[in-house]
């Protein structure tokens, strides 16, 4: 296996198995968590083991063969017997069964541990799905730990079952391909973010009031897109910092510095997609703003109104008033009272009357009530 780059097995790989190693190895629900399992002999899958143990065996029995073992949410047990098997670091198989890992990559002895992040765009939900994958590369083994729907790793398994002469170049080929896979997936998301954004300005310029809290949910969509891909970038550059070390083959030195290409531009169009929401926001609380303002001033305005109106209402009622303050003054049927006898008593009540209600008016008037 030093062709492609991983050294050579070491001591205890590929050993046969005690008999209670072999029980763990094959318990009936972690077989059903195995989606695939495979063999390769210079490139061609030789056999498809029906159970780890099975692929333990044939590994140990075919030289300068790789096995490809593909799990689904695996269970502990499962986990811990590959470990045992391939002398995998307690450290990486604790971090694939928990899962929750930003991407990363880890070197253990001749072990090489890589976690990514896929992501698929769900058009009926218009909403980013994100899932964790997890790698274990040694010398004549990978190991896929998926937690999630993405990657389709078993069009990556057909592609290069298709193409005998790149996976002939062992684990490196497979990471490879993964990778590839991963950062494909990006594309749609990318488009899927793009014409949510596009969908938002439409929005906020339409003064939609649900504008504001789909630019918070996209927001945290696009950081966390962010913490999926910008750490690959570290990634991507510890495997070409290592290709002289490792003896990479030069296709795949190609090929993974295409992968790096494409997703450098996935990071810079994410992370112009960050600044262009915050934008938006900022544009959206300000037509906020604009329009809070405007009905503030029609508030206002028919506020005023109001006041215009009551204070003519006012007024009428206090000039009204006053004539009916003296005509009942006038009418109570006392015995004694001023005026009652008085011959002219009836036009000094009507004078009086015309009097107070005239000077009212004039003050009114005066002030602008009227």
């Amino acid at each position: 296996m030093g062709d492609y780059g991983w050294p050579p097995r070491t001591e205890g790989f590929g050993r046969r198995l005690d008999e209670h190693e072999r029980v763990d190895a094959r318990p009936a629900p972690t077989r059903s968590r195995v989606v695939d399992s495979a063999v390769y002999a210079g490139g061609r899958r030789h056999a498809s083991p029906a159970t780890l143990a099975d692929t333990y065996r044939c590994l140990q029995e075919l030289d300068g063969a790789m096995a490809w073992i593909g799990l689904y949410r695996p269970g502990t047990g499962q986990l811990r017997s590959l470990a045992r098997e391939f002398q995998l670091h307690d450290l990486a198989v604790e971090d694939a069964i928990n899962a929750h890992q930003r991407p990363k990559l880890e070197r253990y002895g001749d072990t090489l541990f890589v976690v990514l992040r896929a992501a698929r765009y769900l058009d009926a939900r218009e909403e980013v799905e994100f899932s964790e994958l997890h790698l274990f590369l040694g010398p004549g083994f990978v190991i896929t730990v998926r937690h999630g729907e993405a990657p389709d790793l078993a069009a990556v398994r057909r592609r290069l079952e298709a193409d005998p002469q790149v996976l002939a170049l062992g684990p490196e080929a497979v990471l490879y391909a993964v990778l590839d896979q991963v950062v494909d997936g990006y594309a749609p998301v990318v488009a899927g973010l793009e014409n949510d954004i596009d969908e938002i300005e439409t929005q906020v310029f339409g003064g939609d009031p649900n504008a504001s809290r789909r630019i918070y949910a996209l927001s945290r969509e696009v950081i966390q897109f962010q913490r999926a891909a910008r750490p690959l970038l570290k990634v991507l550059d510890a495997l070409t910092a290592g290709f002289g070390s490792y003896g990479t083959d030069e296709e795949l030195r190609r090929r993974l510095r295409d992968v790096a290409d494409h997703l450098t531009q996935v990071v810079e169009r994410v992370d112009g997609f960050r600044h262009l929401l915050q934008n938006i926001l900022t544009v959206n609380t300000t037509l906020v703003s604009q329009a809070q303002n405007e009905e503030m001033r029609s508030l206002t305005a028919a506020s005023y109104a109001q006041n215009e109106e009551i204070k003519k209402v006012s007024s009428w009622a206090a000039i009204l008033f006053a004539p009916t303050l003296i005509g009942t003054v006038y009418g109570m049927n006392f015995t004694h009272m001023p005026e009652l006898a008085w011959r002219y008593g009836y036009l000094f009540a009507l004078a009086l009357m015309a009097l107070v209600c005239g000077s009212l008016y004039l003050i009114f008037k005066r002030r602008g009530w009227l």
